[in-house]
């Protein structure tokens, strides 16, 4: 662990005394700097350490933070603090990448962060790198140029989201608690909009739970079925009827909850052998209509149904992957729609779609929201942001920076 030089307590201390007060820091050469550190997950790869180096020039308190568990490998993560008082808006993001695939498909090498027709190209340009780098360069220019003001500004980045998400913002956050770094309000830079930069806003998820479904049998020649017991169609039963059963209509914030099936195994080679066994998996994708206690019991009231009909010996296993979350619309999420309409000209659609983020975890500490570039290429073959865009979303967290700590009495 280490230390970045103090800030005292309420007050400004500027690093930048000489320069031009009023010039933006570019994003530009920052983004292609953090691609060039080739933290693919678990690595840090460096980037980290440019961050923390970047923050604590500019009078950002930094602790790096390394968390393990066994058969875990170490992840490295950052938090930085300017200022100790409230309100308190937290930044939250990831460093770390997902690997670049072949490498021959790229048209720029992955990490290579080169620039091509206005944009730049590389591992995390979009997720989420091109976030982190906005989010630095307009805290820089804000703590640069704002002189005192009321409240502190932090970052919470991890090295783990893209992987088992365990050593990352789940121990960051324990330890903010027990250090006295709560925030007020987060936001996760997270590659939140679909067409257009500005076109929409994360103010939460759905859930995420899987399942895993057996039925043993007994093994037979398929000549003699009646010697046999057959777990297949007793399963199949099941599967057709989960996949077209209605969990609910929706509601205000999220669409109607999905249910896909994505594995049907009997481990069965041959094609005269009844098999012992059949494995059926499966994931819902929920709102807030429900959670995980009850999505079992809908779960399992279907496999009773048909073991009453079918027989059979079942068994039902879950993983959980997350909780549905919402932050309802409120001050903090009017405050960063005007801030986007403001430099977009766009009122930003309030949404609970996709995937899972570390806003699943923040959701039980703060009030939570997404807001990043546009997220057609993440994790994709020539990953890229347009040069426009990746400055644009500085302008955008710059505006919410002023009208957050202006918005305070």
């Amino acid at each position: 662990m280490s230390k970045c030089p103090a800030l005292v307590a309420g007050h400004f201390v500027s690093v930048y005394a000489g320069r031009m007060r009023n010039t933006p820091t570019d994003p530009v050469p920052l983004l292609q700097e953090l691609i060039r550190c080739k933290s693919v997950t678990p690595s840090e790869g460096g980037a980290l350490t440019l961050l923390e180096n970047r923050l604590s020039q500019a009078g950002f308190v930094c602790q790096r933070l390394i968390f393990k568990e066994t058969d875990t490998p170490d992840v490295e993560n950052l938090f930085a603090r300017f200022g100790t008082g409230a309100p308190h808006l937290c930044f939250a993001g990831h460093t770390d990448v997902v690997p670049e695939g072949h490498v021959d498909a790229w048209s720029h090498a992955p990490f290579a962060a080169d620039i091509a027709d206005g944009f730049i190209y590389g591992r995390g340009a979009t997720d989420m790198k091109g976030s982190v780098a906005a989010f630095t360069a307009a805290a820089i220019d804000f703590v640069r140029t704002a002189g005192r003001f009321k409240g502190s500004i932090s970052f919470l980045i991890t090295g783990d989201e893209e992987g088992p998400a365990i050593n990352g913002t789940v121990k960051v956050l324990q330890w903010m608690r027990d250090n006295g770094h709560v925030p007020d309000h987060c936001l996760v830079g997270e590659p939140s909009c679909v067409d257009r930069l500005g076109d929409t806003i994360k103010i939460g998820r759905r859930g995420s739970l899987s399942f895993t479904v057996v039925v043993e049998g007994r093994q037979g020649h398929s000549a003699y079925p009646h010697k046999a017991d057959n777990p297949v169609p007793k399963l199949a039963r099941f599967v057709d009827r989960i996949s077209h059963a209605k969990l609910d209509e929706g509601n205000a914030h999220f669409d109607p909850s999905t249910l896909a099936v994505t594995s049907f195994d009997v481990g069965n080679a041959a094609t005269n052998v009844i098999p012992s066994k059949a494995v059926a998996k499966f994931n819902i994708r929920f709102s807030t209509e429900h959670a995980p206690p009850s999505l079992r019991d809908w779960v399992n009231a279907y496999v009773d149904a048909v073991r009453s009909e079918l027989g059979g010996t079942w068994s039902v296993s879950s993983n959980e992957g997350a909780d549905a979350f919402i932050t309802e619309p409120g001050a903090f999420v009017g405050l960063v729609q005007d801030a986007v309409e403001a430099e977009t000209g766009i009122l930003p659609k309030l949404s609970t779609s996709g995937g899972t983020s570390d806003a699943r975890f923040i959701k039980d500490y703060c009030p939570v929201l997404e807001f990043g570039p546009t997220n057609a290429t993440i994790h994709q073959t020539d990953e890229r942001i347009a040069i426009d865009e990746l400055r644009a979303t500085q302008a955008i967290y710059h505006r919410i920076l002023t009208d957050y700590f202006n918005s305070q009495p």
